[in-house]
């Protein structure tokens, strides 16, 4: 088993969900300066659209990080063995510091492709993918994010066919894909994955365990550890609005700073994307940073209405103004 720098960490590993258009190289460059989590994962990147040529170009945008961020994790998807091969491959000579495969996306558009959840329902296909990530990650730690299930719960069936692989990880969201998010996370499911993984692999337990769902901070995180035995929590609808979640010495954030670091945050992003990206992907950030104070609604109006940075900066300039 290759641990890389997950043996390096210390527990509870407190990590950062990729999330496709929120966790981009300009937020998690945020979040690595404000409130760095122990890892952080690209957002998922085709293996198969990594595969070809003119694909790759395309692609690679996705796969820029910081140094800053490191631990980084390029994360990939697809249901072509080989691909993953070749995708992995990329990751080792990109400087990634480990490779994550996507097995738990309920996107209809990637399960059309056999991949994300899909992999559930074909367990000797994701080992085989597993087994040529790590051929082509030439000795980087690989895991996986997975669900319960597809429509029904089979972690009992799943999980030991992945702890064969010898990951170094396996991050399980507590639902299957058909309950997307609209039940609560079963975290019983989680413990119940940590006892296969001691039951497998021994004393050693060295394939680590990490539960996510329904966690919005680092408090919260901690009692699901203590309740299930997990290694770690995977956090992400919680970073909205809040590159600090994972600073251990919470503070309260003072508004000033909050928008100053949202306008931070916007050049970041024309840095890294402008022409590339819809600046339309920042109006979610907007709505989550701009919300539980006095005149928080006519602020978020306006910047609703904006259409670039400087436009966001003269905004946020004229509310602390007049403020």
């Amino acid at each position: 088993m290759v641990k890389g720098f997950w043996g390096q960490l210390k527990k509870p590993i407190m990590v950062l969900a990729p999330m496709a258009d929120v966790t981009d190289a300009a937020f998690r460059e945020i979040i690595a300066k404000y409130g760095k989590p122990d890892v952080v994962w690209t957002e998922f990147v085709s293996a198969d659209g990594l595969a070809s040529e003119k694909g790759r170009k395309g692609l690679l945008i996705d796969f820029k990080y910081s140094e800053q961020e490191r631990p980084i994790v390029a994360q990939l998807f697809g249901a072509t063995p080989e691909h993953f091969y070749d995708a992995a491959k990329l990751a080792k000579t990109l400087g990634f510091d480990g490779v994550d495969i996507n097995m738990g996306c309920p996107d209809k558009k990637v399960l059309k492709q056999g991949a994300g959840a899909f992999l559930c329902k074909h367990p000797q296909l994701a080992q085989e993918i597993i087994y040529q990530t790590m051929r082509g990650a030439e000795g980087l730690p690989v895991s996986v994010k997975i669900r319960l299930g597809y429509n029904t719960d089979i972690l009992e069936e799943w999980v030991p066919a992945l702890l064969e692989t010898q990951l170094a990880a396996i991050i399980i969201h507590a639902r299957t894909m058909k309950e997307m998010s609209d039940v609560p996370a079963r975290w019983e499911r989680v413990a119940d994955a940590v006892k296969m993984r001691n039951q497998m692999q021994g004393d050693n337990k060295q394939t680590l365990i990490l539960g996510n769902g329904d966690v919005k901070n680092l408090v919260e995180a901690q009692s699901r550890v203590d309740e299930t035995g997990c290694d770690g929590v995977m956090i992400g609808r919680g970073i909205f609005g809040n590159p600090w979640l994972f600073d251990r010495d919470a503070r309260e954030i003072p508004l000033e700073e909050k928008l100053r670091v949202m306008v931070e945050h916007t050049l970041l992003f024309k840095k890294y994307f402008e022409n590339i990206k819809s600046f339309d992907v920042m109006k979610k950030h907007y709505k989550a940073y701009v919300n539980g104070f006095d005149g928080a609604k006519d602020l978020r109006v306006l910047l609703m209405d904006c259409k670039n940075a400087k436009e966001v900066g003269g905004v946020v300039d004229h509310f602390l103004r007049s403020n």
